[in-house]
């Protein structure tokens, strides 16, 4: 009978200790909420996508990429932009060629949210919101074109963004 009331003490302390802990573990774990900021507003907070953000903002793009989506974004960094020969990026920021513009920055988005763990070990060819096709190769890495994904699965409130390397240019 002792070792009967034994394993109960037993049972119920250890009963008690995990509602203990699991109590104060959800105490100090953070809330998991859907992110709230757009594609738009999570660019800009990211500090390294200023060319990008001037471009959507110069064609016009801002409340598009703000709107419900969902989209995918192949969002090129700083640096990508900087690789484009010397004056590229300033006369593609210029009005009289904001259709241009335009053409390249909707190449670079998908309609849909497109997770990395969607496409891995994929390879496939996907249409973009400006009507051409790009081509995917998840199957070493995550290619698009020519581009490296160098950072993905960037959730925002309206979609994904995934970051590459290169400008992708359509024909």
């Amino acid at each position: 009978m002792k070792s009967l009331n034994s394993l109960k003490l037993t049972i119920l302390a250890t009963a008690l200790f995990t509602v203990t802990a699991c109590s104060t573990m959800e105490k100090s774990m953070p809330e998991m909420k859907a992110p709230s900021a757009d594609i738009v507003d999570t660019a800009v907070a990211a500090g390294s996508f200023n060319t990008l953000v001037a471009a959507v903002k110069a064609a016009g793009l801002v409340d598009t990429l703000k709107g419900e989506g969902p989209f995918t974004v192949f969002a090129p960094s700083d640096d990508a932009f900087a690789a484009l020969p010397a004056g590229t990026v300033e006369s593609l920021l210029e009005p009289e060629n904001k259709d241009k513009l335009t053409a390249i920055l909707t190449y670079h988005v998908i309609p849909g949210k497109v997770m990395s763990s969607d496409i891995a070990g994929k390879a496939l060819s996907v249409d973009t919101v400006n009507g051409q096709a790009i081509e995917v190769d998840a199957t070493n890495g995550v290619m698009i074109n020519n581009a490296t994904v160098t950072a993905a699965d960037i959730e925002t409130s309206n979609g994904v963004i995934h970051v590459i390397d290169t400008v992708l240019l359509p024909e």
